[in-house]
């Protein structure tokens, strides 16, 4: 089952659903800055959001895309590409978000960002964006703590659980802060492993291990992300169970996630998209928070730790993998 959180959308009184009333007679230009080698499943996403107010590509919009292939400091360029193009706003999902100030010099920029696009200096504040660029931001602070029980809930002997964070990511040192409250609550000691490189990542778990964790909960953001394999195989061997962010994880060797269904986070840019190129100016648009939430649950990997998932994740669980 899916669980609906109508957050900063009801503050405009943003739908979920619909159709454009209008259309301007022209086709839209759209460029699209990935900051992933293709293919990109975030643009999949962002096309069925286009799709669901009415747009239809080859008809009211042809798109232009560019990666970069993990190169994040391509984004210049490649954004000079898209403006030689002449697009009329820039899509900027994941990582490629942190170019939107660049190319929100140019033309308008819609942006799906796990992080915290006020403290990475992006906008304003997520209800007075107050410049050139807005979208949906992941970042939703109160999952923190509920990750953390959910993992205990999962495996209630658990007393110390290693978290992976980097810390370059904007709104780290928040989360960070909201899991240490949780953790409090929850009589749960917290050991903090700093993986700013892939190369951080076995060495963060090698030290978890070490020193006696008994569970690991990664952050979700794009370091993570792109090592999600190698985070899920290393605690797997190590006997670690994990809690994660997004489905994504789980779908990777992870036991729980709990987070943002991202299919539907990225296809909501469509619904910004389609205000802007309509007229509507995003300094006046709030940043969106999550509007539908998953729970995850790997039963595989669950078997192969030795555990039994209490019936009361189970019932929970939009998704069982097994």
């Amino acid at each position: 089952m899916k669980r609906r959180f109508l957050l900063a959308a009801s503050a405009l009184g943003l739908s979920t659903t619909g159709t454009s009333a209008q259309r301007s007679g022209r086709m839209w230009r759209i460029g699209y800055l990935s900051g992933n080698s293709p293919p990109d499943p975030n643009m999949a996403s962002f096309k069925l959001g286009m799709q669901r107010v009415g747009r239809a590509e080859g008809r009211d919009y042809e798109i232009f895309v560019r990666f970069a292939d993990f190169q994040y400091d391509r984004f210049p360029v490649l954004i000079d590409e898209l403006l030689a193009d002449k697009v009329d706003i820039i899509i900027a999902p994941g990582a490629s978000t942190r170019a939107a100030p660049l190319a929100a010099k140019s033309v308008p920029v819609v942006f799906g960002f796990s992080g915290d696009p006020v403290a990475a200096g992006i906008v304003q504040s997520l209800s007075h964006p107050g410049g050139n660029a807005t979208g949906v931001s992941a970042m939703t602070l109160e999952l923190a703590g509920k990750r953390l029980n959910m993992l205990t809930e999962a495996v209630p002997t658990i007393r110390r659980v290693g978290v992976l964070s980097n810390p370059t990511h904007p709104g780290e040192q928040s989360e960070w802060a909201a899991t240490q409250a949780a953790a409090k609550t929850l009589n749960v000691n917290l050991n903090y492993y700093r993986i700013a490189t892939a190369a951080d990542v076995s060495e963060a778990i090698e030290r978890a291990q070490s020193e006696r964790c008994d569970g690991l909960l990664t952050f979700p953001e794009a370091l993570s992300l792109f090592n999600r394999s190698t985070i899920a195989q290393f605690a797997a061997t190590r006997r670690l169970p994990t809690a994660f962010g997004w489905k994504i994880y789980c779908q990777a060797g992870g036991l729980l996630s709990y987070g943002p269904n991202l299919g539907e986070f990225y296809a909501r840019m469509g619904f910004y998209a389609d205000r802007i190129l309509q007229g509507a100016k995003p300094a006046n648009l709030p940043v969106e928070l999550p509007i539908i939430f998953e729970t995850v649950v790997n039963n595989a990997t669950a078997k192969t730790l030795g555990l039994t998932i209490p019936p009361s994740i189970l019932a929970r669980a939009d998704e069982v993998i097994e």
